[in-house]
């Protein structure tokens, strides 16, 4: 028996060195979203509510089968969320993804969660803009962006990517993190021109495609349907916080990333109201629906575990090869 490979500790810095480029990471998301339907076992997030006001950490298993797409993962993601760590001057966030030999179960690999969670919540943004924005006539692109934390900053190059030349107007609680955003906007490729609105409503009248990507919290379902413009294209990722349920209930398609996620957060209470979703985003893309030819898309992702495995281990790859990361003693 071979002796087994050693366990390899990446930090937030060896997983951004090792990081694949956007155009990896576009199809490592839409090579998630499909594998999840066919080739996948992984739970809805199960977790435990420490007593810090509003805290929570969530356990991500995920199994990916064997196939001659890809080959057996195995991994878990481990995160916490406290938001009174804010005050102290402590990261709200923490998170590791853990790989596992699919075979033997022996450990592979320990990476910091930060930059795998952005970049991997991104990227399936991306491929939902690149299947379901609304066809343009003659003009450039108008996109919203709702939120300036990490998850707005990792979304830029996708929407440049996503959307060449877009107009992009962002808005944030915090004027000085939405002007941060702002100023690396204006540095990202394909991204047309920058403005910060002085309001989440009035960044987001005419968008052609809308991203909210707010801090959650107990605030839910605040966009309505007459903030938007008609046929648009809605994609959360801060679960209900922003998108209210009438904008789902009312759209042409309803797509998630996870069926059995979504409704087992609608039961617990987190989409009140939301009806159940018309397909999955890995079954329209497998599926080949397309866009309606009128009527709002909204596209809801809650993020899978699985997404950080298949991340993990491209990055892991990477890091093997150029010799990155920390080796754990046995």
């Amino acid at each position: 028996m071979n002796p087994p490979q050693p366990l390899r500790y990446l930090s937030a810095a060896d997983v951004e060195a090792a990081m694949p480029d956007l155009q990896e990471r576009l199809h490592l998301a839409e090579q998630t979203m499909v594998a999840l339907i066919e080739d996948a076992e992984l739970p809805p997030k199960i977790g435990v509510h420490p007593e810090a006001a509003g805290s929570f950490a969530h356990a991500m298993p995920a199994s990916l089968r064997s196939s001659n797409r890809a080959p057996a993962l195995l991994g878990i993601k481990w995160i916490l969320g406290f938001p009174t760590n804010n005050s102290a001057g402590l990261p709200a966030l923490h998170g590791l993804v853990v790989l596992n030999d699919a075979t033997t179960g022996v450990p592979r690999a320990i990476l910091d969660a930060g930059p795998i969670t952005a970049q991997r919540t991104a990227a399936i943004s991306g491929v939902a803009i690149s299947r379901f924005a609304p066809p343009l006539e003659g003009r450039s692109p108008r996109a919203a962006l709702i939120g300036a934390g990490k998850q707005g900053h990792s979304h830029l190059p996708v929407l440049g990517h996503a959307l060449p030349g877009v107009d992009l107007r962002l808005f944030d609680r915090h004027p000085d993190r939405a002007e941060s955003l702002a100023h690396d906007a204006e540095k990202t490729a394909g991204i047309g021109s920058v403005n910060v609105a002085g309001s989440a409503q009035e960044a987001i009248a005419d968008a052609d495609v809308v991203v909210t990507a707010a801090t959650l919290n107990s605030t839910r379902q605040i966009m309505t349907e007459d903030w938007l413009a008609p046929d648009n294209l809605v994609v959360p990722i801060d679960y209900s916080t922003y998108c209210h349920a009438d904008v789902a209930r009312n759209a042409a398609l309803f797509l998630v990333d996870e069926r059995g996620q979504f409704l087992a957060n609608r039961d617990a209470g987190e989409f009140d109201g939301y009806p159940d979703p018309t397909a999955t985003l890995g079954e329209a893309i497998r599926d080949g629906i397309e866009r309606p030819a009128r009527g709002r898309v909204v596209v809801s992702h809650l993020g899978v575990g699985l997404a950080d495995v298949i991340f993990g281990d491209a990055i892991l790859a990477a890091a093997e090869a150029r010799g990155i990361g920390t080796i754990l003693p046995a």
